[in-house]
């Protein structure tokens, strides 16, 4: 039975990037400025499995500046210090971390035990976070501040992997609960701020944790809506209900002032995923057909006007290297003919383009030949069916880098026989060889050249159409500076953000 796990859709350790993507001249040096207003914060993607920081949710968390790991990413990509001030490997399957002094928001020390027992609850989480789809590591503590972490097969990228929203470290208070997978992140972590109350999945308060590690923040505070629909979080930044939305329909950024429109170019790729184990698309041919059916740049152009590429790859424009490396799809079958074959396409609507990508995806389906069914819910109420196999074909948006920066970690959650996120159900033998090709090296260049002789393969089985690689709109009060706007969407609120 292949695991499943929710995307970390938008997925992180904000604080120690604030200067590295900040919007509208915010400071790092938050400590000794004067005190900022409250946030107001509209958050597209309502929680969907109460907090817990091992699937979506764990994005949401950094993004607001609650969580954070061992590492971060830089804006180079590449790990950087968080909650690790430091890290050696001493041979290819351990690495030492030494901490950093802080403390979590209920008081406690972080310590090298405390980061054991989180890291240790990681790896036992059902299903496992997607950051560690194929990894097997155990955490042991070293001395007062040092924590050694040994995985089963080398790891080059460790690092990279513990920067992963759903590797945050929580205090021991927060383990053991009755939901949220046993986790409770209210009060617990060690970010700039704490979550101090939920409303389900309407709303959340936070308060500034004074005496976090990095300084404290400027803002005092941050009242979060969770809005999921589009026209609804422009108005209430247009209103002056919000100070801070983000996922701006393209449709809604004209009628916003242009001042609080930041485009952002991310590592986001929207493709079309066709189920390869049953249904329709089961048959190779077929899937060339729906590959051939679609006009990428008219989604381009047309439903995002301008705000998007067309879809070239895996991975998009925001990963600079990926078009220098990339060669042909190996293996395409030939295109067969629909003849009216019947399936239904899916896909959710709190990324508000994609309905609309759908709509066109088909017309231009029936127009091969196919005989569509559209469905379109929200994406907390449509995840589990997808996930399951239940549609024949299924639009999403997903970050090719945000589970742990690392470009191999998409292909194995989503394309392998074993992935935790892999939607098309794909299972193919020469794709998994050339997926665990690529993880086993680790020299960065020839890392990535092997990254795109696997992406080479995928896009052979025609089991992933990239449709447009995205650039995100968020919508930015004209009195807030210091936003955190990043291509790898981790990050939004920091403790230079204010108002």
């Amino acid at each position: 039975m292949r695991r499943r796990l929710r995307p970390l859709l938008a997925l992180v350790l904000a604080p120690v990037l604030a200067g590295c993507f900040a919007s509208g001249g915010g400071s790092d040096a938050a400590g000794d400025a004067q005190d900022g207003s409250r946030l107001r914060v509209a958050l597209a993607f309502p929680p969907a499995e109460k907090l817990s920081p091992y699937g979506a949710d764990a994005t949401i968390l950094s993004r607001l500046g609650v969580t954070e790991g061992l590492t971060a990413l830089d804006a180079n990509g590449a790990a950087a210090p968080a909650l690790a001030a430091s890290w050696r490997q001493q041979d290819d399957r351990t690495w030492l971390f030494t901490l950093r002094e802080a403390t979590f928001q209920d008081g406690s020390k972080v310590t090298p035990a405390a980061v054991v027992a989180a890291l240790t609850h990681a790896t036992r989480a059902k299903p496992a976070p997607a950051a560690l789809s194929g990894v097997t590591l155990t955490a042991k503590a070293d001395g007062d501040n040092g924590v050694r972490i040994t995985t089963g097969d080398p790891d080059p990228i460790l690092p990279l992997r513990l920067s992963s929203p759903s590797l945050a470290v929580l205090a021991a208070k927060a383990y053991g609960k009755a939901d949220a997978q046993g986790v409770d992140p209210v009060g617990t972590a060690t970010g700039p701020f704490q979550l101090t109350k939920v409303m389900g999945t309407t709303a959340a308060t936070l308060d500034r944790y004074d005496d976090y590690w990095g300084g404290r923040a400027q803002a005092t505070g941050i009242d979060v809506k969770f809005v999921a629909d589009g026209t609804a979080r422009a108005s209430a930044l247009r209103t002056d209900q919000v100070d801070l939305a983000e996922a701006i329909p393209v449709a809604q950024a004209a009628t916003l002032d242009k001042e609080t429109v930041e485009a952002t170019a991310t590592t986001r790729t929207t493709s079309l995923l066709l189920n390869t184990e049953k249904g329709a698309f089961k048959d190779a041919a077929l899937r060339a057909a729906a590959r051939q059916a679609v006009d990428t740049s008219a989604l381009a152009k047309g439903v995002y006007e301008g705000y998007a590429d067309p879809g070239a790859g895996i991975y998009g424009p925001a990963v600079t290297w990926a078009s220098g490396k990339r060669t042909e799809p190996v293996g395409r079958a030939r295109a067969g003919k629909p003849d009216g074959t019947r399936i239904t396409l899916a896909t959710y609507d709190n990324r508000p383009e994609l309905p609309e990508v759908a709509q066109v995806l088909k017309q231009q389906l029936e127009k091969a030949g196919f005989e569509v069914t559209l469905e379109v819910r929200e994406y907390s109420r449509l995840e589990s069916d997808a996930l399951a196999g239940k549609f024949d074909a299924f639009v999403g948006a997903r970050n090719s880098l945000v589970d742990t920066g690392d470009p191999v970690g998409v292909l194995a959650s989503d394309f392998t026989c074993d992935g935790s996120y892999n939607l098309a159900l794909l299972c193919d033998k020469d794709v998994d060889r050339a997926v665990v090709e690529a993880a086993d090296i680790a020299d960065t260049d020839k890392r990535q050249d092997a990254v795109m002789a696997a992406e080479a393969r995928i896009l052979g089985t025609d089991a992933v159409v990239p449709l447009i690689h995205q650039r995100i709109i968020t919508g930015v009060a004209t009195s807030v500076t210091g936003a955190l706007l990043d291509p790898y969407e981790r990050t939004l609120v920091g403790i230079g953000t204010r108002r």
